[in-house]
């Protein structure tokens, strides 16, 4: 039996999302066993540039779509809207950086999912600019996934962490209860191990 046999992941990502971020957990956890959704905003309410036009499929930094057009939908993944996904349908929710965060984090109902999904005992994992939802998430929920905790991302990101009363590491992955971050897309290995570590327990 694989490690991850039976656990459900989402990945949520907007628009210029860091497309190892979501192609590498997407993979690897998928590798595992694990069901693996990537979910994204619905097209009524995602905005984007680089450039815009109106059927734009939500589209990584350098590329990649959503769905993901090299991967059969079904096989490794499924694609869903944020808005659709039910608590009790998912263990983890992990959130890729890239620019896509700048978008998740000023979404009401991404917001209110992560709350409510980290309220409710399931794993929260983001890495690089990813962490910056979970301040979002803290400051207009009274959540604690940063505040207090030891934690990682892009050093970009470091000031705001900290500012949100997080202490920063400069370490690949930190593992702190059911919060896990990375840094950048040199440790996606680390990343996804403690994924792995986590909803393996």
């Amino acid at each position: 039996m694989k490690k991850l046999e039976g656990k459900r992941v989402v990945l949520a990502v907007a628009h210029e999302f860091e497309d190892v971020e979501l192609l590498y957990p997407l993979l690897r956890l998928s590798e595992e066993g694990a069901s693996v959704v990537v979910a994204t905003l619905s097209q009524d309410r995602h905005f984007h540039t680089r450039p815009y036009f109106r059927e734009k499929p939500v589209t990584g930094r350098f590329g990649t779509t959503v769905p993901v057009v090299v991967l059969k939908e079904g096989r490794r993944y499924t694609h869903r809207f944020l808005d659709d996904l039910q608590i009790s349908e998912l263990d983890a929710l992990v959130f890729p950086g890239g620019f896509s965060p700048d978008y998740l984090r000023i979404d009401a109902k991404t917001l209110e999912l992560t709350a409510q999904a980290y309220r409710a005992g399931k794993l929260i994992a983001a890495i690089c600019h990813g962490p910056q939802i979970l301040i979002s998430v803290d400051r207009q929920h009274g959540t604690n996934l940063v505040r207090g905790r030891k934690v990682t991302a892009f050093q970009a990101v470091r000031d705001d962490l900290l500012n949100a009363g997080a202490e920063y590491l400069d370490v690949p992955a930190m593992r702190s209860d059911n919060v896990i971050t990375g840094r950048v897309p040199d440790d996606l290995p680390e990343f996804c191990q403690e994924i792995i570590r986590y909803l393996a327990d």
